[in-house]
Parts: structure tokens; sequence; C-alpha cells
């Protein structure tokens, strides 16, 4: 188990950022939130995809015992934990993780922002 040697919540940025020895990773609040390792996200089994959370921010963080990070998301979402083994895949996958996200939100005719499907139905 791989434990943050540094954890700062950027609020301005919406970011996380987390420092490994001398690497450092900025985990971006979207990021975190549609890869949230709560039953919520990732069903039993079988991913739910989230969408139009392009303006969520954290709000709060907190250690859950020795092994974890409670993290709080404006948009309510406060459920899963964070372990600190997750945390670090997440960081060292970032850019596949997102590009496969980003993928599955195209082939759903899904957005990330969550304005854009108010517009669809309008039309």
């Amino acid at each position: 188990m791989l434990i943050p040697t540094s954890i700062k919540l950027h609020k301005a940025s919406r970011t996380l950022e987390l420092h490994y020895g001398n690497d450092s990773y900025q985990l971006p609040a979207e990021f975190l939130r549609v890869h949230s390792p709560s039953a919520e996200v990732q069903g039993h089994g079988k991913p739910i995809l989230q969408t139009g959370k392009i303006n969520v921010g954290l709000i709060g963080i907190e250690p859950a015992g020795n092994y974890a990070l409670k993290l709080t998301f404006d948009d309510g979402h406060d459920s899963g934990l964070f372990t600190w083994d997750y945390l670090h895949q997440l960081a060292l996958r970032q850019e596949e993780l997102w590009c496969d996200y980003l993928a599955a939100l195209a082939a759903a005719g899904k957005s990330r922002d969550p304005d854009e499907s108010v517009v669809r139905l309008m039309l």
C-alpha cells in the first residue's frame, strides 16, 4: 500500500493534489467524481456512466481510518471510500481512464455538461 506523503485540496482549481515522495499528481474533482468507488457509480459489477459532472467540485476530504479518504463533492455525493491503493491507481492511470470515460460518454451520446441534456430535450 502506497500512502501519499502529502494531500492538498485546492478548492479554487477543483483538484486534489497527491504527493508520493518526489512524484506529484493533480486529480480533478470531476475525474474523481466519475471514478468514485461508491456503489452509486460502480454499480454491482456494472459501472454506471456518470454524466453532467464538468462543474463538480470537492468541498471536503477526511481520513477514513488509516486506509482511505472520504471525499465530499458539492453535488452531494459523499459515499464510497477512496483507498490509498485506489487513489494511487487513479493517479497513475489518469490519462488512460479519462480517455476511456470520454469515449464511453461519446458512445452513449451523453455529455460532461449538465446543461446539454436540457438543450437536447428542447431541440
